[in-house]
This record gives C-alpha cells, sequence and structure tokens, in this order.
C-alpha cells in the first residue's frame, strides 16, 4: 500500500521556517550547516541550493520579511492609488505587523550578540531594500513638482528612511504597551514629521513628535 505522506518541497521558504523554529527551541544559532541539515532532516546539498552559509540564512529572513510585506500591500487594490506619505505608513505597520508575528525570533537574534553592531550585520539587505523603497516614493514625488528647488534630495531621503527604521525597530523591541499601540503611534509620528520636513511645513508636527519622544525617554529612565 502507497505511503499517504508527502514528502515536503526544500525550497528557501521551507529552510527558513526550520532554522527560525531551531533558533527559538534551542536559545542559540546552530553551529554548523551539517548540524542545522540534520536537526532539520534536510540534505546539506538541498541547502546550498538556496543558501550559501547560515549567515546568509540570517540576512534572508529579514529580506523575506520585506517581501512578505510588499506583496501583501500590493495585493491590497487601494494600495497604488496612496499618497506616498500612505505607502510609507502601510510599509511600516505592515512590517511591524509581521515582526510581532514573529517578536520571539526577532528578539533573540536582534539581542543575540552582545555587541548591538554585530547583532545589526543581518540587516545588511534589508537596508538596501528599504532605501530602494524610499527613494522610489521620493522620486515619484519629485516627479510631480515643477520647480527643481521643490524636489527633494532622495538619497538623504532614503537614508533618513533608514534611520527611521533604525528608531522605530528599537522603540518597538522595548515597547510593552497592549497591542503595540505606542509603537503604532511613534510610526504615524515619525512618517508625519519627516513627510512635513520635506513639504516645509515642519515646525508643529517636529516639536509634536520632540514631545513624544520626550515623554517615552523620560518613562524608560
Amino acid at each position: 500500500m502507497a505511503s499517504s505522506s508527502k514528502k515536503q518541497t526544500v525550497d528557501s521558504q521551507f529552510i527558513i521556517t526550520k532554522y527560525m523554529n531551531y533558533v527559538l527551541e534551542h536559545d542559540e544559532y546552530p553551529r554548523s550547516v551539517y548540524k542545522f541539515c540534520k536537526a532539520s532532516k534536510i540534505k546539506e546539498e538541498e541547502f546550498y541550493e538556496f543558501f550559501g552559509s547560515l549567515d546568509s540564512v540570517n540576512k534572508g529572513i529579514w529580506n523575506t520579511f520585506f517581501s512578505t510585506a510588499i506583496d501583501a500591500m500590493n495585493n491590497n487594490k487601494e494600495y497604488s492609488g496612496l499618497s506616498s506619505k500612505d505607502k510609507m505608513l502601510t510599509f511600516f505597520f505592515t512590517f511591524f505587523e509581521l515582526l510581532t508575528l514573529n517578536r520571539s525570533y526577532v528578539l533573540l537574534s536582534l539581542k543575540y550578540h552582545d555587541m548591538p553592531l554585530k547583532n545589526l550585520t543581518q540587516l545588511k539587505g534589508l537596508r538596501k531594500h528599504i532605501k530602494n523603497f524610499a527613494k522610489e516614493l521620493i522620486e515619484i514625488d519629485n516627479d510631480e513638482k515643477l520647480f527643481r528647488i521643490a524636489k527633494n534630495p532622495v538619497s538623504i531621503y532614503s537614508e533618513g528612511a533608514w534611520l527611521q527604521f533604525l528608531f522605530l525597530l528599537k522603540f518597538w523591541m522595548d515597547d510593552e504597551s497592549a497591542g503595540f499601540e505606542k509603537t503604532d503611534i511613534a510610526i504615524e509620528k515619525s512618517v508625519n514629521t519627516i513627510f512635513d520636513l520635506f513639504d516645509n511645513t515642519p515646525l508643529s508636527s517636529v516639536l509634536d513628535f520632540g514631545k513624544f519622544l520626550w515623554k517615552e525617554k523620560s518613562m524608560w529612565n
């Protein structure tokens, strides 16, 4: 009698899922590809078809978070008609919802090494994706402006979007509010502030955002 069980197809998503489960179950990264594959019942040659090292899996997880968020947004027929600011808001809300669904893994991975900068190396690919996403948004806005003097500097804006993400990531990691509602507030205020800065109407929004950050900092201390 033929077996009813069906062999799971090994692809990048399958390996990422197994990897995240391994990290959560062992409270540490696997020490070698061999040990990870043996524990996950994956052939090493199957692993190397999709990833060159365990470090590339770490980076691949964050790239997958990004692509999943983008796909989810593009599948919403209303997304294409949003303003650049609302697209950025939608991205951050969607991305941090994904992080929340995987919070245990994300916190472990971002606090794994004693040196914070070493933990951030896994975000290298994500940095490129977020900067490119921001560039596309500001280029669309620039195309709608008649005068060169009114156009926003693309490189500065994209780098600002990345720094904004790092701030929100740290904020989310430390957020203990119900449903991470304070992170939602931080996302909205920070995006509104950034776009107000580029639209030359910054003062009230910057002050409002500054007061929010000061209040949160005071509470942390």
